[in-house]
């Protein structure tokens, strides 16, 4: 549709609007595994995301559309640099909700005005609501979901940001895309936490996007270390992939890289406080996490870094009101620093940790800093 080209979005299919195959089903042994883990909402709206007539009962086509976003640079790069931060490419500037929506706003309004004399319903959707927009894309023909479960398109590779439109107009819809993985299981032995128990399986509580992004509490101890230093997201099962040989540098210049998020240092992150946190990253998808998730992750990468110049930023946070961020500094600290000052730090500190996680994280680094 040229409509879409020129409001920025790099392809526009169609499909009709019926379930997804086998969604219901696919959906309700996921959830039945608690591979959705803390997200609640996934089981919540079960019902009304297997069938996007649920969200709009009289609709009878859907319009996805697909921007790229492809990097410029390679987004594993930033891995190396151990005392440097980890973000994921599509949270390297604006949400791209807020960029995506305004767009496909406009495209619904074209949509309705191309469709007069006939009267035309619309409802348009990024990401938030309950519609499986990965399994309708490859419908449309956009792409395929591949074995890490994201979609995967020859011409674009791993880098398109979806959205939706539902409509109650019968257009007609684009053939499917099929399936073209092949023997390759290059994304599911990139991952760092084993998170693919089978292709086309994710189990959420080892994904680092999870962890880092939806995660709540604390990040399970025996997952850390394979954290890195990834604090927001992770690309690898992404970047891996060798269908994006075929991508291209994202056109659209709001979600191209800021520079100080392409691998800012973790000491400056470490020491934000709420106020610079939310200045910083006004507009970003990261500010969603809030400051006390976003300093865990630093800490977290702290931790794992193995640079010593980096323990006084834990050091800095083991007063830190949230609980979070205290039980994190505990841990990167025991990394950094020797048993014996270890030991003195929690004979001066531990005791007063009136929070029973951060207390339970001072016992178990300590056990370990003694082996």
């Amino acid at each position: 549709m040229a409509k879409a080209r020129a409001l920025g979005f790099d392809v526009c299919r169609i499909a009709t609007a019926d379930s997804p195959a086998l969604a219901r089903e696919r959906l309700g042994a996921w959830l039945a595994d608690g591979a959705h883990g803390d997200m609640a909402w996934m089981a919540d709206t079960a019902e009304r995301r297997a069938d996007p007539r649920a969200l709009m009962p009289d609709a009878k086509s859907v319009v996805m559309v697909g921007m790229n976003y492809g990097p410029a640079e390679n987004p594993l790069a930033a891995l190396a640099r151990k005392d440097c931060a980890a973000i994921s490419v599509y949270a390297r500037n604006r949400d791209y909700h807020d960029v995506i929506k305004g767009k496909l706003k406009e495209l619904a309004a074209h949509l309705v005005a191309a469709a007069r004399p006939e009267r035309a319903d619309v409802k348009v959707f990024v990401d938030t609501a309950p519609l499986m927009e990965k399994p309708l894309a490859a419908r449309a023909g956009i792409g395929w979901q591949g074995k890490h479960t994201n979609l995967v398109s020859r011409s674009f590779g791993s880098w398109l940001f979806l959205g939706a439109i539902l409509t109650d107009l019968a257009l007609d819809p684009d053939p499917p895309e099929t399936d073209h993985c092949g023997s390759c299981r290059a994304c599911l032995d990139a991952c760092p936490t084993e998170a693919f128990p089978a292709p086309y399986r994710l189990d959420a509580r080892r994904c680092i996007s999870y962890l880092t992004i939806e995660l709540k509490g604390p990040i399970p101890r025996a997952l850390r270390p394979a954290i890195g230093n990834r604090i927001y997201g992770c690309d690898d099962c992404l970047a891996v992939c060798p269908w994006n040989k075929y991508a291209a540098l994202g056109r659209e210049a709001k979600l191209a890289a800021r520079d100080d998020l392409a691998a800012p240092p973790l000491e400056d992150l470490a020491s934000l406080d709420d106020a610079a946190f939310r200045t910083r990253f006004s507009g970003s998808p990261i500010r969603r996490v809030g400051r006390a998730r976003f300093v865990r992750n630093v800490l977290v990468a702290i931790g794992n870094s193995g640079q010593t110049s980096l323990a006084g930023a834990a050091l800095d946070r083991l007063g830190d009101e949230d609980p979070r961020i205290r039980g994190a500094a505990v841990w990167a600290l025991a990394r950094l620093v020797g048993r014996e000052a270890f030991a003195a730090i929690a004979a001066a500190r531990a005791g007063g940790e009136s929070d029973a996680e951060v207390a339970q994280e001072w016992r178990e680094s300590q056990r370990e800093s003694d082996r």
